[in-house]
């Protein structure tokens, strides 16, 4: 799970990293016009009415997407094989830059050498499909609004307010707005308001880090949260020539997936590396020095860690807050049926922000992962073009799944991590290729599967058994036959 929001830039033109283009078109003078001379004028506030007139614009699209993200841009391309046409979509940003694949910022875009750049990772490149430029998106008729942020969501007029005054009516709204880090700031965290503090969600946050990282070169890096973001992130750091600690409260570290056995692997992987871990305990203040940069992270047990670069990864939060009292909630999300449309007819609400029927567990869900936000974002499209067509859409069916890379390492996981658990394979971590998974067995049946180190047809083995449920046997008879037992599914 990667990843992880971008300051309004307003008419600000700044070049886009790896692009050598501009966020968004600025006025340009003809030459051949003559130049332009003040004139003066009486003080009757006309100039204020003009400006005032041109800001609160406003503009009608038949369908809008409210969030550049990855499900943004996933929804667009659904669109265009759906059939949309020129003039009818737009997708609405907080960002500067075109939709991309957001797991790329805790991994290549930090590593010392060949990091990623853009154009390389717009989406749809995390899921084998076409890469999305940014004339793509004129090529087709869509309409890209970048450095817009909506700060008012009138659902019951179909109106979009930006924080520069403009207005966006709709006929189909997408609601794509994701989530927002959550920060220590938030809590009133002493220091937590001291430079190179950081977090990382969009692509502006990976560019301060990465700058954090080249000026605090063999310096010394904490990291709180043990988390997703923050393994990615201490393994990144590390192979940054970092002095890397984690500190985290829990008693081993992605407590929300891995059992303490799965854990303790990864623990002991990332110490051989070098990177130092510290648990059960949390930062509860942060010294700086004259200039206001951060020098220490100060835990509740009393002791201080030296800091040259802190990054916080202890969650986030669904971007709800524009539709509070006017759309149905469940479970910290929006409300959805299997089509991901809200209470509101003519409301979808996609990715991280649904809480939608996962049907394999009869539950309703939110999950927080790049490849739901893909594939809910597709599915919200089909629904609104099928329930134009009059042709019903199948049902979302959706298997969820998880994984990482870091260092050497990768993993993957399907299905549900509830009941009793068997570790398989080499859990060494001095093991050259450690290769070791992990069933999760309930009532009999097995939900859930965890592989380390697996080929793609042995992922692809795991992924089949977490969607059958098969029955199992014995734990022991489990443990013994190990991948055998996926690779029979």
């Amino acid at each position: 799970m990667s990843v992880s929001h971008l300051a309004v830039l307003g008419r600000r033109c700044l070049p886009v990293p790896g692009l050598g283009l501009p966020h968004s078109p600025t006025t340009q003078i003809s030459p051949l016009l003559p130049p332009l001379h003040p004139v003066p004028r009486p003080p009757d506030q006309s100039i204020n009415r003009r400006r005032t007139t041109a800001m609160a614009t406003e503009k009608h699209f038949k369908y809008v997407v409210l969030g550049g993200g990855v499900s943004g841009g996933y929804a667009a391309r659904e669109f265009v094989k759906q059939g949309v046409q020129p003039g009818e979509l737009a997708i609405i940003s907080k960002e500067a830059v075109a939709p991309y694949e957001r797991p790329a910022l805790s991994k290549a875009y930090l590593f010392p050498q060949n990091p990623a750049r853009l154009p390389g990772f717009h989406v749809c490149v995390g899921s084998g499909g076409e890469r999305l430029l940014p004339e793509w998106y004129s090529e087709k008729g869509i309409e890209l609004i970048l450095s817009t942020e909506i700060v008012k969501a009138d659902l019951a007029t179909k109106t979009l307010t930006s924080a520069a005054g403009a207005t966006f009516t709709y006929e189909i709204l997408v609601i794509a707005t994701g989530s927002s880090v959550i920060k220590l700031s938030d809590f009133g965290t002493p220091g937590a308001d001291s430079n190179n503090i950081l977090y990382l969600r969009e692509i502006d946050d990976a560019d301060k880090l990465h700058a954090a990282i080249q000026a605090k070169k063999g310096g010394k890096a904490v990291v709180v949260g043990g988390g997703y973001i923050g393994l990615e992130l201490s393994a990144v750091l590390k192979m940054n020539n970092l002095d890397v600690t984690m500190v985290f409260p829990e008693p081993w570290c992605m407590p929300r997936l891995f059992t303490a056995k799965i854990a303790a692997f990864y623990e002991s992987y990332y110490t051989n590396k070098g990177v130092k871990i510290v648990k059960g305990t949390v930062a509860v203040g942060f010294d700086a020095n004259a200039n206001g940069d951060v020098t220490a992270v100060q835990l509740n047990d009393g002791s201080v860690l030296e800091a040259d670069i802190v990054v916080v990864g202890v969650g986030g939060r669904p971007l709800t807050t524009l539709f509070k009292g006017q759309v149905a909630e469940e479970k910290g999300g929006i409300k959805t049926d299997a089509s991901f449309e809200t209470s509101i007819p003519g409301v979808y609400a996609v990715g991280d922000v649904a809480t939608f029927p996962m049907k394999i567990y009869n539950d309703v869900r939110r999950v927080e992962h790049v490849d739901h936000s893909r594939k809910s974002a597709e599915q919200a499209v089909k629904a609104i073009k099928g329930k134009e067509a009059g042709e019903a859409v199948p049902e979302y069916e959706y298997l969820p799944y998880f994984y990482s890379r870091s260092f050497d390492l990768s993993w993957q996981f399907y299905g549900d991590n509830v009941g009793e658990t068997v570790l398989f394979g080499d859990s060494d971590p001095s093991s050259a290729k450690p290769k070791f998974g992990s069933y999760w067995i309930k009532d009999g049946k097995v939900l859930g599967v965890f592989l380390e180190g697996g080929s793609p047809d042995e992922n692809s083995a795991i992924a089949k058994v977490a969607k059958a449920q098969p029955a199992a046997g014995s734990l022991e008879e489990l443990k013994k036959e190990g991948l055998q037992f996926a690779s029979r599914i």
